[in-house]
Protein backbone atom coordinates (compact mmCIF):
# COMPACT_ATOMS: atom_id res chain seq x y z
CA UNK A 1 0.00 0.00 0.00
CA UNK A 2 1.19 3.54 -0.73
CA UNK A 3 0.03 7.05 0.14
CA UNK A 4 -0.52 9.58 -2.64
CA UNK A 5 -0.28 12.61 -0.27
CA UNK A 6 1.86 11.48 2.69
CA UNK A 7 2.48 15.09 3.76
CA UNK A 8 -0.90 15.08 5.54
CA UNK A 9 0.51 12.58 8.05
CA UNK A 10 2.07 15.52 9.92
CA UNK A 11 -1.44 16.29 11.19
CA UNK A 12 -1.42 13.03 13.12
CA UNK A 13 1.20 14.33 15.57
CA UNK A 14 -0.91 17.00 17.37
CA UNK A 15 -4.02 14.76 17.29
CA UNK A 16 -2.00 11.83 18.69
CA UNK A 17 -0.59 13.93 21.54
CA UNK A 18 -4.05 15.22 22.38
CA UNK A 19 -5.37 11.64 22.43
CA UNK A 20 -2.68 10.60 24.97
CA UNK A 21 -3.31 13.52 27.34
CA UNK A 22 -7.09 13.16 27.49
CA UNK A 23 -8.53 11.65 30.67
CA UNK A 24 -9.64 8.01 30.35
CA UNK A 25 -13.25 8.78 31.23
CA UNK A 26 -13.66 11.24 28.31
CA UNK A 27 -14.74 8.52 25.87
CA UNK A 28 -16.71 10.83 23.57
CA UNK A 29 -13.70 13.10 23.06
CA UNK A 30 -11.49 10.10 22.31
CA UNK A 31 -13.95 8.85 19.69
CA UNK A 32 -14.03 12.33 18.13
CA UNK A 33 -10.24 12.27 17.90
CA UNK A 34 -10.34 8.83 16.29
CA UNK A 35 -12.77 10.26 13.70
CA UNK A 36 -10.35 13.12 13.01
CA UNK A 37 -7.46 10.65 12.65
CA UNK A 38 -9.48 8.64 10.15
CA UNK A 39 -10.27 11.80 8.18
CA UNK A 40 -6.58 12.71 8.09
CA UNK A 41 -5.78 9.24 6.81
CA UNK A 42 -8.45 9.73 4.14
CA UNK A 43 -6.68 12.90 2.97
CA UNK A 44 -3.46 10.94 2.39
CA UNK A 45 -5.24 8.94 -0.36
CA UNK A 46 -4.10 5.37 0.45
CA UNK A 47 -3.73 3.20 -2.64
CA UNK A 48 -3.19 -0.49 -3.24
CA UNK A 49 -0.59 -1.03 -5.95
CA UNK A 50 -1.48 -3.70 -8.49
CA UNK A 51 1.55 -3.27 -10.74
CA UNK A 52 1.58 -3.43 -14.52
CA UNK A 53 -1.45 -4.54 -16.48
CA UNK A 54 -1.77 -5.00 -20.20
CA UNK A 55 -4.67 -3.09 -21.73
CA UNK A 56 -5.99 -3.55 -25.25
CA UNK A 57 -6.78 -0.21 -26.89
CA UNK A 58 -7.81 1.04 -30.32
CA UNK A 59 -4.95 2.95 -31.92
CA UNK A 60 -3.87 4.18 -35.31
CA UNK A 61 -0.36 3.58 -36.63
CA UNK A 62 1.24 7.00 -37.26
CA UNK A 63 4.69 7.58 -38.74
CA UNK A 64 6.06 11.12 -38.40
CA UNK A 65 8.93 11.85 -40.81
CA UNK A 66 10.70 15.09 -39.86
CA UNK A 67 13.09 16.88 -42.18
CA UNK A 68 16.15 17.97 -40.16
CA UNK A 69 18.28 19.28 -43.04
CA UNK A 70 19.98 22.66 -42.88
CA UNK A 71 17.19 24.43 -44.79
CA UNK A 72 14.81 23.78 -41.85
CA UNK A 73 16.64 26.56 -39.98
CA UNK A 74 15.05 29.16 -42.28
CA UNK A 75 12.94 31.75 -40.50
CA UNK A 76 10.10 32.32 -42.98
CA UNK A 77 8.03 30.22 -40.56
CA UNK A 78 8.48 31.65 -37.07
CA UNK A 79 10.60 31.14 -35.07
CA UNK A 80 12.17 28.65 -37.53
CA UNK A 81 10.73 25.91 -39.71
CA UNK A 82 12.25 23.26 -37.44
CA UNK A 83 11.03 24.82 -34.18
CA UNK A 84 7.53 25.19 -35.63
CA UNK A 85 7.62 21.53 -36.68
CA UNK A 86 8.68 20.44 -33.17
CA UNK A 87 5.88 22.44 -31.56
CA UNK A 88 3.35 20.91 -33.97
CA UNK A 89 4.57 17.38 -33.21
CA UNK A 90 4.40 18.05 -29.48
CA UNK A 91 0.77 19.17 -29.85
CA UNK A 92 -0.05 16.04 -31.86
CA UNK A 93 1.48 13.84 -29.16
CA UNK A 94 -0.69 15.48 -26.52
CA UNK A 95 -3.88 15.20 -28.57
CA UNK A 96 -3.43 11.65 -29.90
CA UNK A 97 -2.47 9.82 -26.73
CA UNK A 98 -4.03 6.57 -27.95
CA UNK A 99 -2.08 6.33 -31.23
CA UNK A 100 0.99 4.21 -31.90
CA UNK A 101 3.51 6.79 -33.10
CA UNK A 102 6.90 6.29 -34.78
CA UNK A 103 9.41 9.12 -35.37
CA UNK A 104 11.95 9.25 -38.21
CA UNK A 105 14.42 12.09 -38.80
CA UNK A 106 15.80 12.43 -42.32
CA UNK A 107 18.13 14.52 -44.47
CA UNK A 108 19.86 12.68 -47.31
CA UNK A 109 19.57 9.64 -45.03
CA UNK A 110 16.61 8.55 -42.84
CA UNK A 111 17.10 7.39 -39.26
CA UNK A 112 14.57 5.87 -36.85
CA UNK A 113 14.60 7.96 -33.65
CA UNK A 114 11.68 6.29 -31.87
CA UNK A 115 10.03 2.94 -32.70
CA UNK A 116 6.22 2.68 -32.68
CA UNK A 117 4.93 3.38 -29.17
CA UNK A 118 1.93 4.71 -27.29
CA UNK A 119 4.31 6.01 -24.59
CA UNK A 120 4.71 9.44 -26.13
CA UNK A 121 7.16 10.57 -23.46
CA UNK A 122 9.73 8.42 -25.27
CA UNK A 123 8.91 10.07 -28.61
CA UNK A 124 9.12 13.54 -27.07
CA UNK A 125 12.44 12.68 -25.38
CA UNK A 126 13.95 11.48 -28.67
CA UNK A 127 12.75 14.62 -30.44
CA UNK A 128 14.09 17.01 -27.79
CA UNK A 129 17.44 15.20 -27.65
CA UNK A 130 18.14 15.91 -31.33
CA UNK A 131 20.69 18.72 -31.78
CA UNK A 132 20.67 20.37 -35.23
CA UNK A 133 24.23 21.66 -34.68
CA UNK A 134 25.48 18.06 -34.97
CA UNK A 135 23.75 17.53 -38.33
CA UNK A 136 26.06 18.46 -41.19
CA UNK A 137 24.06 17.29 -44.21
CA UNK A 138 22.29 20.00 -46.17
CA UNK A 139 20.30 18.00 -48.71
CA UNK A 140 16.90 16.31 -48.52
CA UNK A 141 16.20 12.90 -50.05
CA UNK A 142 12.53 11.94 -50.00
CA UNK A 143 13.27 8.93 -52.21
CA UNK A 144 15.57 7.32 -49.61
CA UNK A 145 12.99 8.04 -46.92
CA UNK A 146 10.22 6.38 -48.93
CA UNK A 147 12.41 3.37 -49.69
CA UNK A 148 13.05 3.03 -45.95
CA UNK A 149 9.29 3.11 -45.30
CA UNK A 150 8.55 0.62 -48.07
CA UNK A 151 11.10 -1.79 -46.56
CA UNK A 152 8.96 -2.03 -43.42
CA UNK A 153 6.22 -4.63 -43.20
CA UNK A 154 2.86 -3.55 -44.55
CA UNK A 155 0.71 -1.93 -41.88
CA UNK A 156 -2.22 0.48 -42.24
CA UNK A 157 -0.35 3.66 -41.41
CA UNK A 158 -0.74 7.43 -41.41
CA UNK A 159 2.41 9.04 -42.81
CA UNK A 160 2.94 12.65 -41.73
CA UNK A 161 5.73 14.17 -43.82
CA UNK A 162 7.05 17.47 -42.44
CA UNK A 163 9.49 19.09 -44.86
CA UNK A 164 10.20 21.96 -47.22
CA UNK A 165 10.75 19.43 -50.02
CA UNK A 166 14.39 20.07 -50.85
CA UNK A 167 15.24 19.93 -54.56
CA UNK A 168 13.34 16.77 -55.48
CA UNK A 169 12.15 16.82 -59.12
CA UNK A 170 11.17 13.28 -60.12
CA UNK A 171 7.58 12.70 -59.03
CA UNK A 172 7.36 9.27 -60.64
CA UNK A 173 10.34 7.91 -58.67
CA UNK A 174 8.76 9.10 -55.41
CA UNK A 175 5.35 7.58 -56.09
CA UNK A 176 7.00 4.34 -57.26
CA UNK A 177 8.89 4.11 -53.96
CA UNK A 178 5.57 4.27 -52.08
CA UNK A 179 3.41 2.15 -54.37
CA UNK A 180 3.82 -1.06 -52.30
CA UNK A 181 3.04 0.65 -48.98
CA UNK A 182 -0.33 0.86 -47.26
CA UNK A 183 -0.30 4.46 -46.11
CA UNK A 184 -2.36 7.63 -46.15
CA UNK A 185 -0.02 10.55 -46.83
CA UNK A 186 -0.34 13.93 -45.13
CA UNK A 187 2.27 16.52 -46.12
CA UNK A 188 2.98 19.56 -43.95
CA UNK A 189 5.00 21.85 -46.21
CA UNK A 190 6.98 24.39 -44.19
CA UNK A 191 8.30 27.51 -45.87
CA UNK A 192 7.13 30.14 -48.32
CA UNK A 193 6.73 30.20 -52.10
CA UNK A 194 9.07 33.17 -52.53
CA UNK A 195 11.70 31.56 -50.31
CA UNK A 196 14.20 33.01 -47.87
CA UNK A 197 17.90 32.92 -47.03
CA UNK A 198 19.22 30.65 -44.30
CA UNK A 199 21.13 32.11 -41.33
CA UNK A 200 24.28 30.38 -40.07
CA UNK A 201 25.68 30.21 -36.55
CA UNK A 202 27.96 33.23 -37.06
CA UNK A 203 25.04 35.42 -38.18
CA UNK A 204 25.87 35.42 -41.89
CA UNK A 205 23.72 33.92 -44.64
CA UNK A 206 24.43 30.47 -46.05
CA UNK A 207 26.14 30.36 -49.48
CA UNK A 208 26.76 27.55 -51.94
CA UNK A 209 30.09 26.40 -53.40
CA UNK A 210 29.96 29.23 -55.97
CA UNK A 211 29.59 31.83 -53.20
CA UNK A 212 25.94 32.51 -54.12
CA UNK A 213 23.32 33.02 -51.44
CA UNK A 214 21.19 29.93 -50.88
CA UNK A 215 17.45 30.65 -51.05
CA UNK A 216 15.19 27.90 -49.72
CA UNK A 217 11.51 27.72 -50.68
CA UNK A 218 8.68 25.20 -50.63
CA UNK A 219 9.16 22.63 -53.36
CA UNK A 220 6.00 22.69 -55.57
CA UNK A 221 6.52 18.95 -56.13
CA UNK A 222 5.12 18.32 -52.63
CA UNK A 223 1.62 19.37 -53.65
CA UNK A 224 1.78 17.16 -56.75
CA UNK A 225 2.96 14.26 -54.59
CA UNK A 226 0.03 14.65 -52.20
CA UNK A 227 -2.41 14.67 -55.13
CA UNK A 228 -0.80 11.65 -56.78
CA UNK A 229 -1.03 9.66 -53.52
CA UNK A 230 -4.63 10.76 -52.80
CA UNK A 231 -3.25 12.43 -49.69
CA UNK A 232 -3.58 15.82 -48.02
CA UNK A 233 -1.36 18.85 -48.59
CA UNK A 234 -1.09 21.39 -45.74
CA UNK A 235 0.96 24.48 -45.03
CA UNK A 236 1.74 26.17 -41.73
CA UNK A 237 -1.22 27.91 -40.08
CA UNK A 238 -1.06 30.80 -37.66
CA UNK A 239 0.11 28.57 -34.78
CA UNK A 240 1.09 24.93 -34.15
CA UNK A 241 -2.28 24.21 -32.48
CA UNK A 242 -4.31 25.09 -35.59
CA UNK A 243 -1.86 23.15 -37.77
CA UNK A 244 -2.23 20.13 -35.48
CA UNK A 245 -6.02 20.39 -35.77
CA UNK A 246 -5.74 20.36 -39.57
CA UNK A 247 -3.50 17.27 -39.43
CA UNK A 248 -6.01 15.48 -37.16
CA UNK A 249 -8.77 16.28 -39.64
CA UNK A 250 -6.66 14.74 -42.38
CA UNK A 251 -6.14 11.61 -40.27
CA UNK A 252 -9.88 11.31 -39.62
CA UNK A 253 -10.68 11.53 -43.35
CA UNK A 254 -8.29 8.76 -44.38
CA UNK A 255 -10.75 5.96 -43.49
CA UNK A 256 -7.88 3.82 -42.19
CA UNK A 257 -9.24 1.58 -39.46
CA UNK A 258 -7.81 1.87 -35.97
CA UNK A 259 -6.55 -1.49 -34.74
CA UNK A 260 -6.17 -3.16 -31.38
CA UNK A 261 -2.78 -2.84 -29.67
CA UNK A 262 -1.66 -3.81 -26.19
CA UNK A 263 -0.38 -1.18 -23.79
CA UNK A 264 1.23 -1.63 -20.38
CA UNK A 265 0.04 0.73 -17.69
CA UNK A 266 0.52 0.91 -13.93
CA UNK A 267 -2.69 0.40 -11.96
CA UNK A 268 -3.74 1.17 -8.39
CA UNK A 269 -6.90 0.73 -6.34
CA UNK A 270 -8.11 3.65 -4.21
CA UNK A 271 -8.66 2.80 -0.53
CA UNK A 272 -9.62 6.20 0.89
CA UNK A 273 -13.28 5.12 1.03
CA UNK A 274 -12.53 2.72 3.91
CA UNK A 275 -11.33 5.24 6.57
CA UNK A 276 -13.97 7.71 5.37
CA UNK A 277 -16.80 5.19 5.89
CA UNK A 278 -15.40 4.19 9.29
CA UNK A 279 -15.32 7.83 10.38
CA UNK A 280 -18.91 8.31 9.20
CA UNK A 281 -20.05 5.16 11.00
CA UNK A 282 -18.42 6.22 14.28
CA UNK A 283 -19.95 9.67 14.05
CA UNK A 284 -23.47 8.29 13.47
CA UNK A 285 -23.13 5.74 16.27
CA UNK A 286 -22.04 8.49 18.63
CA UNK A 287 -24.74 11.02 17.78
CA UNK A 288 -27.71 8.87 16.72
CA UNK A 289 -30.12 7.34 19.22
CA UNK A 290 -30.90 4.41 16.96
CA UNK A 291 -27.23 3.51 16.72
CA UNK A 292 -27.91 -0.17 17.34
CA UNK A 293 -29.96 -0.28 14.12
CA UNK A 294 -27.26 1.35 11.98
CA UNK A 295 -25.42 -1.89 11.23
CA UNK A 296 -28.68 -3.51 10.10
CA UNK A 297 -29.44 -0.48 7.94
CA UNK A 298 -25.99 -0.60 6.36
CA UNK A 299 -26.42 -4.33 5.70
CA UNK A 300 -29.80 -3.81 4.00
CA UNK A 301 -28.73 -0.82 1.92
CA UNK A 302 -25.10 -1.82 1.42
CA UNK A 303 -25.38 -3.11 -2.13
CA UNK A 304 -27.35 -0.21 -3.66
CA UNK A 305 -25.34 2.34 -1.69
CA UNK A 306 -22.12 0.76 -2.89
CA UNK A 307 -23.33 0.70 -6.49
CA UNK A 308 -24.40 4.35 -6.36
CA UNK A 309 -21.16 5.36 -4.68
CA UNK A 310 -19.05 3.46 -7.21
CA UNK A 311 -20.95 4.96 -10.14
CA UNK A 312 -20.22 8.44 -8.82
CA UNK A 313 -16.62 7.49 -8.18
CA UNK A 314 -16.14 6.07 -11.70
CA UNK A 315 -17.79 9.09 -13.29
CA UNK A 316 -15.45 11.41 -11.38
CA UNK A 317 -12.45 9.33 -12.47
CA UNK A 318 -13.67 9.44 -16.07
CA UNK A 319 -13.96 13.25 -15.99
CA UNK A 320 -10.40 13.54 -14.66
CA UNK A 321 -8.96 11.22 -17.33
CA UNK A 322 -10.95 13.07 -20.02
CA UNK A 323 -9.45 16.39 -18.91
CA UNK A 324 -6.02 14.74 -19.04
CA UNK A 325 -6.82 13.63 -22.64
CA UNK A 326 -6.49 9.94 -21.70
CA UNK A 327 -9.52 9.07 -23.82
CA UNK A 328 -9.01 5.30 -23.94
CA UNK A 329 -8.81 5.27 -20.15
CA UNK A 330 -11.99 7.37 -20.01
CA UNK A 331 -13.81 4.89 -22.24
CA UNK A 332 -12.66 1.95 -20.10
CA UNK A 333 -13.82 3.63 -16.87
CA UNK A 334 -17.21 4.64 -18.27
CA UNK A 335 -17.96 1.06 -19.32
CA UNK A 336 -17.75 0.08 -15.63
CA UNK A 337 -20.82 2.21 -14.85
CA UNK A 338 -23.80 -0.13 -15.08
CA UNK A 339 -26.53 2.42 -14.40
CA UNK A 340 -27.38 4.34 -17.60
CA UNK A 341 -27.43 8.09 -17.09
CA UNK A 342 -27.32 11.27 -19.14
CA UNK A 343 -23.86 12.11 -17.75
CA UNK A 344 -22.43 8.71 -18.69
CA UNK A 345 -23.90 8.70 -22.21
CA UNK A 346 -22.75 12.26 -22.90
CA UNK A 347 -19.23 11.57 -21.58
CA UNK A 348 -18.93 8.33 -23.56
CA UNK A 349 -20.14 9.98 -26.78
CA UNK A 350 -17.69 12.87 -26.28
CA UNK A 351 -14.91 10.32 -25.72
CA UNK A 352 -15.69 8.52 -28.98
CA UNK A 353 -15.62 11.93 -30.72
CA UNK A 354 -12.15 12.67 -29.30
CA UNK A 355 -10.99 9.22 -30.45
CA UNK A 356 -12.14 10.15 -34.00
CA UNK A 357 -14.75 7.36 -33.89
CA UNK A 358 -17.46 9.62 -35.23
CA UNK A 359 -19.99 6.94 -36.21
CA UNK A 360 -20.07 5.58 -32.65
CA UNK A 361 -20.31 9.12 -31.26
CA UNK A 362 -23.28 9.93 -33.52
CA UNK A 363 -25.04 6.69 -32.51
CA UNK A 364 -24.68 7.53 -28.81
CA UNK A 365 -25.73 11.17 -29.21
CA UNK A 366 -28.79 10.04 -31.16
CA UNK A 367 -29.72 7.52 -28.45
CA UNK A 368 -29.91 10.21 -25.74
CA UNK A 369 -33.47 11.42 -25.06
CA UNK A 370 -34.22 14.55 -23.09
CA UNK A 371 -37.06 17.03 -22.73
CA UNK A 372 -34.62 19.86 -22.02
CA UNK A 373 -34.22 22.29 -24.92
CA UNK A 374 -30.66 23.16 -23.89
CA UNK A 375 -29.66 19.47 -23.79
CA UNK A 376 -31.24 18.84 -27.20
CA UNK A 377 -29.46 21.87 -28.62
CA UNK A 378 -26.13 20.55 -27.35
CA UNK A 379 -26.86 17.09 -28.80
CA UNK A 380 -27.72 18.51 -32.23
CA UNK A 381 -24.59 20.66 -32.17
CA UNK A 382 -22.35 17.69 -31.31
CA UNK A 383 -23.97 15.46 -33.95
CA UNK A 384 -23.44 18.19 -36.55
CA UNK A 385 -19.75 18.47 -35.57
CA UNK A 386 -19.31 14.70 -35.96
CA UNK A 387 -20.92 14.73 -39.41
CA UNK A 388 -18.75 17.70 -40.41
CA UNK A 389 -15.60 15.78 -39.42
CA UNK A 390 -16.79 12.98 -41.75
CA UNK A 391 -17.29 15.55 -44.52
CA UNK A 392 -21.02 14.73 -44.55
CA UNK A 393 -21.84 18.43 -44.93
CA UNK A 394 -25.51 18.00 -45.88
CA UNK A 395 -26.27 16.11 -42.67
CA UNK A 396 -24.14 18.52 -40.65
CA UNK A 397 -26.16 21.43 -42.07
CA UNK A 398 -29.43 19.78 -40.95
CA UNK A 399 -28.30 19.37 -37.35
CA UNK A 400 -26.68 22.83 -37.08
CA UNK A 401 -30.01 24.24 -38.26
CA UNK A 402 -31.90 22.20 -35.65
CA UNK A 403 -29.56 23.48 -32.95
CA UNK A 404 -30.17 27.09 -34.02
CA UNK A 405 -33.94 26.53 -34.04
CA UNK A 406 -33.75 25.80 -30.31
CA UNK A 407 -31.93 29.03 -29.48
CA UNK A 408 -29.08 31.36 -30.40
CA UNK A 409 -25.70 29.67 -30.65
CA UNK A 410 -22.75 31.61 -32.05
CA UNK A 411 -20.63 28.48 -32.46
CA UNK A 412 -23.32 26.63 -34.41
CA UNK A 413 -23.89 29.66 -36.66
CA UNK A 414 -20.16 30.03 -37.26
CA UNK A 415 -19.76 26.34 -38.11
CA UNK A 416 -22.79 26.45 -40.40
CA UNK A 417 -21.12 29.18 -42.46
CA UNK A 418 -17.89 27.18 -42.61
CA UNK A 419 -19.49 23.96 -43.87
CA UNK A 420 -21.32 25.93 -46.54
CA UNK A 421 -17.92 27.03 -47.87
CA UNK A 422 -16.46 23.53 -47.49
CA UNK A 423 -19.40 22.05 -49.37
CA UNK A 424 -18.75 24.41 -52.30
CA UNK A 425 -15.04 23.57 -52.19
CA UNK A 426 -15.78 19.84 -52.18
CA UNK A 427 -18.03 20.20 -55.23
CA UNK A 428 -15.35 22.21 -57.00
CA UNK A 429 -12.76 19.51 -56.28
CA UNK A 430 -15.01 16.83 -57.77
CA UNK A 431 -15.24 18.80 -61.02
CA UNK A 432 -11.55 19.34 -61.80
CA UNK A 433 -9.62 17.53 -64.53
CA UNK A 434 -7.99 15.08 -62.10
CA UNK A 435 -10.88 13.73 -60.00
CA UNK A 436 -8.91 10.68 -58.88
CA UNK A 437 -6.41 12.71 -56.89
CA UNK A 438 -9.01 14.96 -55.25
CA UNK A 439 -12.14 12.80 -54.95
CA UNK A 440 -12.95 11.73 -51.44
CA UNK A 441 -14.83 8.74 -52.96
CA UNK A 442 -11.67 7.61 -54.74
CA UNK A 443 -9.67 8.00 -51.58
CA UNK A 444 -12.26 6.02 -49.72
CA UNK A 445 -12.25 3.15 -52.20
CA UNK A 446 -8.47 2.91 -52.13
CA UNK A 447 -8.49 2.87 -48.33
CA UNK A 448 -11.18 0.17 -48.32
CA UNK A 449 -9.09 -1.97 -50.66
CA UNK A 450 -6.09 -1.45 -48.40
CA UNK A 451 -8.10 -2.42 -45.34
CA UNK A 452 -8.68 -5.89 -46.82
CA UNK A 453 -4.96 -6.65 -47.00
CA UNK A 454 -3.33 -8.78 -44.33
CA UNK A 455 -2.53 -6.82 -41.16
CA UNK A 456 0.97 -7.36 -39.80
CA UNK A 457 3.13 -5.56 -37.29
CA UNK A 458 6.08 -3.36 -38.26
CA UNK A 459 9.35 -5.32 -38.14
CA UNK A 460 10.96 -2.53 -36.15
CA UNK A 461 8.15 -2.40 -33.57
CA UNK A 462 9.71 -2.80 -30.11
CA UNK A 463 7.79 -0.55 -27.77
CA UNK A 464 5.23 -1.00 -25.04
CA UNK A 465 2.33 0.05 -27.25
CA UNK A 466 3.02 -2.19 -30.26
CA UNK A 467 1.74 -5.64 -29.29
CA UNK A 468 -0.09 -7.99 -31.63
CA UNK A 469 -1.29 -11.55 -31.44
CA UNK A 470 1.07 -12.78 -34.16
CA UNK A 471 4.40 -11.45 -32.96
CA UNK A 472 6.95 -13.40 -30.92
CA UNK A 473 6.99 -13.04 -27.15
CA UNK A 474 9.59 -10.60 -25.82
CA UNK A 475 12.27 -11.84 -23.46
CA UNK A 476 11.89 -11.14 -19.73
CA UNK A 477 14.86 -8.80 -19.84
CA UNK A 478 13.31 -6.64 -22.57
CA UNK A 479 10.00 -6.48 -20.68
CA UNK A 480 11.80 -5.30 -17.54
CA UNK A 481 13.63 -2.63 -19.51
CA UNK A 482 10.37 -1.52 -21.10
CA UNK A 483 8.63 -1.27 -17.72
CA UNK A 484 11.55 0.71 -16.32
CA UNK A 485 11.24 3.22 -19.17
CA UNK A 486 7.53 3.67 -18.54
CA UNK A 487 8.00 4.08 -14.80
CA UNK A 488 10.96 6.44 -14.84
CA UNK A 489 9.21 9.59 -16.07
CA UNK A 490 11.68 11.90 -14.31
CA UNK A 491 14.86 10.42 -15.71
CA UNK A 492 17.20 13.10 -17.06
CA UNK A 493 17.12 13.56 -20.82
CA UNK A 494 20.20 12.01 -22.39
CA UNK A 495 21.77 13.43 -25.55
CA UNK A 496 21.81 11.26 -28.66
CA UNK A 497 25.06 9.38 -29.21
CA UNK A 498 27.58 10.32 -31.88
CA UNK A 499 26.61 7.12 -33.73
CA UNK A 500 23.15 8.58 -34.37
CA UNK A 501 24.55 11.69 -36.03
CA UNK A 502 27.06 9.56 -37.93
CA UNK A 503 24.15 7.69 -39.53
CA UNK A 504 22.27 10.91 -40.33
CA UNK A 505 25.39 12.58 -41.75
CA UNK A 506 26.48 9.51 -43.71
CA UNK A 507 28.08 10.62 -46.97
CA UNK A 508 27.66 14.35 -46.34
CA UNK A 509 31.15 15.15 -47.68
CA UNK A 510 30.15 13.85 -51.10
CA UNK A 511 26.71 15.41 -51.34
CA UNK A 512 26.06 16.12 -55.02
CA UNK A 513 22.75 18.02 -54.63
CA UNK A 514 22.75 19.57 -51.14
CA UNK A 515 19.94 21.96 -52.03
Amino acid sequence: MSLLYPQFLWLLIPFGLLFLYLKPNLLIQRVHLIILLLLVFTLTRPQLQKGFQEESIEAKEVLIALDVSYSMRATDVKPTRYDYAKATIDTLLRENVQDNIMLIAFTTNPLLLSPPTTDHILVRTALNALDLNNILTKGTSLEKLFKKISSMKKVHRELLLITDGGEEKDLKRLTTALEDTDIHLTILALGSKQGTTIPTEDGSMLKDSDNHLVVSRINPLLKELAQAMNGTYLTASGNPQSTSDAINRSFSQSHLEAKRVNKLHYTTTELYQIPLLLALLLFLMLHTRASKYLLILFALLGIPLQASFLDTFYLDQAYHSYEAKEYNTTKRILTKIETPSLQKQFALANTFYKLHQYKKAIALYSAIHSTSASVKQKLYYNIANAYAMQRAYDKAKIYYTRALQLGDDEDALHNLKIIALLKKKKRAELGISHPKSQSSDSSKSNAEKGSQSKKTQDEEQQSSGSGSGGEKQESTKKKQEKQKLILDKREEQQPLSSKVYELINKGYIHETHPW
